[in-house]
Parts: structure tokens; sequence; C-alpha cells
């Protein structure tokens, strides 16, 4: 096990273990615990009680944090060349076809999120294996593949975030940067939960929402009373 640094035990410190913190309050203790000294990205850990191996319980989609997520995303389009203005307009960094499948093929991955157009998924599916396993294939369940291409830019722009349930049952989902108030964390948070609430499945069985805790890039983990959403 590796040896904890005097800044992580002083963070550590800070957290009462046992504690299950109302919503307001862990926020503004999250705050506190970072190790860092740049302005990381703060995290809520959602764990499930479902079955990610069936497929009506592998939670995924997207929700739009009221607050974004502090983070500028580099987007890029894979669009037929009437509609590549559209998404620079929009706000996109890159937007083509032939070109970028062919730069990704090649090794170039500088871009956050992909958007695709339903008449160039034959193209992107050679980069399947490229994108797939860095969670950057364009998904219609995530909006990204989509024929209004303006709009989604301009949805991820604005702090719109895809999340998915991980083979442990759990969803890993940033809302937001430590410069944020402990007011903007928690409309960021419980925006989240909301929309993963109303995706529960109707098979599953006992508790849906097990334990919600947030924590920043490098810093303790901070548990959150369910009922205080």
């Amino acid at each position: 096990m590796a040896k904890l640094s005097k800044k992580m035990k002083a963070a550590i410190a800070k957290v009462d273990a046992v504690k299950f913190y109302q919503i307001n309050d862990a926020m503004a203790l999250v705050k506190n615990v970072s190790i860092t000294s740049f302005d990381s990205s703060v995290d809520l850990h959602v764990k499930l009680g479902v079955d990610p191996r069936k497929a009506d319980q592998a939670i995924r989609g997207t929700v739009t944090l009221p607050n974004g997520t502090g983070k500028s995303k580099k987007v890029l389009v894979l669009c037929t060349p009437d509609k590549e203005q559209e998404a620079i307009d929009a706000g996109a960094d890159y937007a083509g076809l032939d070109d970028y499948v062919q730069k990704i093929q090649g090794g170039w991955l500088d871009f956050d999120v992909v958007i695709a157009m339903p008449q160039t998924m034959a193209a992107v599916g050679k980069l399947g294996r490229i994108l797939g396993p860095r969670s950057l294939m364009p998904n219609p369940k995530s909006g990204t593949v989509t024929i209004e291409v303006g709009k989604a830019v301009e949805e991820v722009k604005k702090g719109k975030v895809a999340f998915r349930v991980d083979k442990y049952g759990i969803i890993h989902t940033s809302i937001g940067r430590l410069s944020f108030s402990a007011e903007k964390l928690t409309e960021n948070a419980e925006e989240l939960i909301k929309t993963i609430v109303k995706m529960k499945p109707s098979t599953v069985k006992g508790a849906y929402m097990r334990t919600i805790s947030v924590a920043p890039t490098m810093g303790p983990g901070i548990k959150i009373d369910i009922k205080s959403f």
C-alpha cells in the first residue's frame, strides 16, 4: 500500500469517515480537501442497485449541468460537407469527415467529444477500436449521433455531459471545478441525480440509489446523505 503524503493525511483528517453529510455541507467541504494546487475537477460517484450486464439496467444518458463543467471541451463533428459550416458556427473545433477519420487512425486524438451524423456512421464505425475504449464513440443514446449537429455542439459547449454505469454499477461524473461555489456544485449534483432517478429501470429490485459521494481529483471522498437531495 502506498504511503500517504502529509497533504493527503491532513485532507483525510478534515472528513468524518462515518458521517453522511448534507449535500450543501459536502460541497462546501470538498472545496477544502483537494491536495492539488490547480483548479481540479469535482466528481460525483453514484453507486446504483443495478446489474450492468442486463441491457435494460446498463444505465447511460446525458445531462446538461446548469452551471456547466468549468472545462471547455474540444468538439469534433464528423459530418457531410453541407453541415460543416453549421457545426463550426455552433462552436465546433473541427468539422469534416474523411480527413479526420484518417487523422484519428493515425493517432490524432486532440478532442473531448465526437458528434456524428447518421449518414457518416459507416465511416465512423472504422474508428470503433480507437474511440470505443476511450468512451468517445458517438452514440444515439448520448445525443452524439444526430442530424442536428449545430444543436448538439451548442449543448456540449453549454455543459452537456454523458454518463454511464460501469461494470461495478457506479456512475462517475464531473460536476464542476474546485473554483465553483458550493451552491453551483450542489445545483449541478442535484440535476445529475434527478436525471439518474428518472432513468430507474422497472426491473430493479430493492434500493436503486445505494450510495453517493463527492471527491476532488486528488483528495478523500465525502459521503452524502441521499435524503438530502
